[in-house]
């Protein structure tokens, strides 16, 4: 059963059909006011769809659990920021906001390197542009998908687009699956918001995982990507472009340093996979009759 999130008050009704006839026969012209019921009570408010949050929570929860994992590994990482930007001279507060507003591991961690080295403002966000580069990549591999999104809730999609959400969503997508926004949602804030918490945690408890290579925890995220990578396998022109990335990546690292080589390989997989010809699947030959 769908799930109202209302963001505007309710107004108590008995019966919604008489309040929409007695509405629109005092002003026939307007379309905009929209009203939603949900356990007796109807939401009321003008100007904005409330499709955009309403809810299958069976999806929503399908996407909270393929998040799980997700967070189990990038959660060092998370607390690591909140370290850091402490070290750095931030609050506790300024940290969970920068987690909040930018949502980008690599770009926080950039931004802070910056902001200590006293670096102008058109350079820190040039840079942050740079490291983010892929995500421009990302949203436009994924808008196919998304076409039966409203604009609202394509805003929130790209808000809160990660590199494993991308690659999640992708996989589902590709896999036969419509890729609902409910899922899409349900994925991304089970990624999201306890990211802000062990940014928290790592703002006050930091000191004691101020290395996560001491104990192991730096391999647990880029497993996962290694997983997600090897799940497209089965794609055309899979390995040219894997091993075209994966140079390009690996000579950034060497001759510019973190976090360029991210978007720099990623530059160098779609270079050539733009260049190769796509790989059609042949049909089998029908047989004589």
């Amino acid at each position: 059963m769908p799930l109202s999130l209302p963001m505007m008050g309710f107004l108590p009704c008995a019966n919604m059909e008489a309040v929409n006839n007695n509405h629109h026969q005092k002003n026939p012209s307007v379309h905009q006011e929209k009203a939603i019921v949900h356990n007796g009570m109807s939401l009321y408010t003008k100007g904005f769809s409330f499709r955009d949050l309403s809810m299958n929570m069976s999806e929503f929860r399908d996407g909270m659990r393929v998040g799980v994992p997700i967070i189990i590994s990038a959660a060092p990482f998370g607390a690591l920021f909140g370290a850091v930007a402490v070290h750095n001279g931030q609050t506790v507060f300024e940290a969970a906001l920068m987690s909040a507003t930018v949502y980008a591991g690599a770009s926080q961690l950039v931004g802070l390197e910056l902001f200590g080295h006293h670096v102008q403002a058109w350079l820190v966000i040039l840079s942050i542009f740079a490291v983010n580069f892929r995500h421009i990549l990302y949203s436009a591999a994924l808008t196919r998908y998304i076409t039966h999104f409203t604009p609202f809730q394509k805003f929130l999609t790209f808000f809160v687009l990660t590199d494993p959400q991308f690659a999640e969503s992708v996989k589902r997508a590709e896999g036969g699956t419509r890729l609902s926004f409910d899922w899409y949602f349900g994925l991304g804030m089970m990624i999201y918001l306890p990211w802000l918490v062990v940014t928290i945690i790592g703002g006050y408890l930091g000191h004691f995982i101020d290395d996560p290579k001491v104990i192991g925890l730096d391999v647990l995220l880029p497993i996962y990507f290694l997983g997600l990578v090897f799940g497209f396998r089965k794609r055309g022109n899979f390995a040219p472009v894997a091993l075209a990335a994966a140079a390009g990546s690996i000579l950034a690292y060497r001759f510019i340093g973190s976090p360029w080589h991210v978007s720099i390989g990623a530059i160098a997989g779609v270079t050539v996979a733009a260049i190769l010809p796509p790989k059609v699947e042949q049909e089998p030959a029908a047989e004589g009759h």
